[in-house]
């Protein structure tokens, strides 16, 4: 078969196909997505979305406090939360600390290290008296992680406690979750 004459032959199958405006702006719609997407992804690679920790610290009556915590999480992950206490010249007897009990209702504890000699649990204070380590710092360590449930962060203070129960030194710190 031949070809008559006057006849063109396209030479693409996209020939007289024509886009209007409003399939322009699906298309760019559709990269912008897949931007955002790469964007996120390669946040994501660069550790950007992990785990964030945070380091605060105070002095007061004689202590120096300094707590490493999460500020940034996700449900799931194991979290730092580590107390130093220091006190020059010594502890003269058992350090006494408290914490807000509804902070570590997020987490999951695997345990504490040192444990304490002494331990009660209020309605808004959690108290923990240790015995005095060799020295003149006590670092106390949590062995925890965020409940997969957790959903939302929280505040927290801990506070060292003189001899007579009242606050000395503390700090407030705040975790905050990321879906």
């Amino acid at each position: 078969m031949g070809t008559s004459r006057g006849m063109r032959v396209p030479s693409s199958t996209l020939d007289g196909v024509s886009t209007d405006k409003k399939e322009r702006r699906a298309a760019w719609g559709r990269r912008g997505f897949l931007s955002l997407i790469l964007v996120f992804v390669l946040l994501g690679l660069c550790g950007f979305l992990g785990m964030r920790d945070r380091t605060v610290s105070t002095t007061g009556g004689g202590y120096q406090l300094e707590l490493r915590y999460a500020s940034i999480a996700r449900a799931g992950e194991d979290v730092p939360w580590e107390l130093t206490v220091t006190r020059q010249g010594g502890f003269d007897g058992p350090i006494t600390i408290e914490t807000t009990s509804a902070y570590f209702d997020i987490f999951e504890s695997q345990g504490i290290t040192p444990e304490p000699s002494k331990e009660t649990a209020g309605a808004r204070w959690d108290r923990m008296t240790f015995d005095p380590p060799d020295g003149d710092t006590l670092v106390i360590g949590l062995d925890i992680y965020v409940q997969p449930s957790s959903q939302q962060g929280r505040s927290g203070s801990v506070r060292v406690l003189g001899a007579d129960s009242t606050p000395v030194a503390g700090l407030d710190f705040r975790t905050r979750l990321l879906p």
